[in-house]
């Protein structure tokens, strides 16, 4: 089935500049392309006149590259939202907590949502898994997302790509449905 049979939205979540600076959130970020790949799905969504939701995070913490009095709180340029597009702030993981994202999707009659961002295994994963638990159909594109290097509980080191892998799988056919964008624009 093809998603333009659905109602279907673009979540874009915490695309900012603060997640350029990678040693800031551990080094070694994979997907160096998720920003430039996500501004690509964004133009095309844009091109359909679907329903478009921007998130960004706003950190508490006031020394954090995604607190609002720093640069990073900005959004990437590859995806500035335009002034008919959704922009939600949050400051949990989730892009439904503590915001009116549920309400606006359900205003919309929107039952099918695509999640894009950073990070795989925070923010995205966290607003996936919620998504699909209020009964959303959730895709996940895999190369809009990206992950840092994570320290474990025994202080072992988990590459990047290992973490986006690890969150993706433990997304996968539970809470969501995983794709590339390749298979998104086959979709659409």
């Amino acid at each position: 089935m093809k998603l333009q049979d659905k109602k279907t939205a673009l979540i874009l979540i915490d695309i900012q500049k603060g997640f350029l600076d990678e040693n800031y959130w551990g080094g070694n970020r994979n997907n160096k392309d998720a920003e430039r790949i996500s501004g690509t799905i964004l133009k095309k969504w844009r091109e359909l006149n679907w329903p478009i939701f921007h998130i960004r995070h706003s950190s508490t913490n006031p020394k954090s590259k995604l607190h609002e009095s720093d640069p990073g709180f900005e959004f990437n340029d590859y995806v500035v939202p335009q002034s008919d597009e959704y922009i939600i702030t949050k400051n949990v993981n989730s892009a439904f907590i503590g915001t009116d994202l549920k309400e606006k999707l359900d205003a919309q009659n929107i039952n099918t949502v695509v999640i894009l961002g950073i990070t795989t295994n925070h923010c995205v994963s966290t607003t996936a898994r919620m998504a699909g638990n209020f009964g959303y159909e959730t895709y996940v594109i895999s190369d809009a997302t990206a992950a840092f290097d994570r320290v474990g509980i025994h202080g072992e080191k988990y590459n990047a790509e290992q973490v986006h892998l690890m969150a993706l799988a433990n997304l996968n056919e539970e809470f969501a449905s995983i794709l590339s964008a390749e298979e998104l624009f086959k979709k659409l």
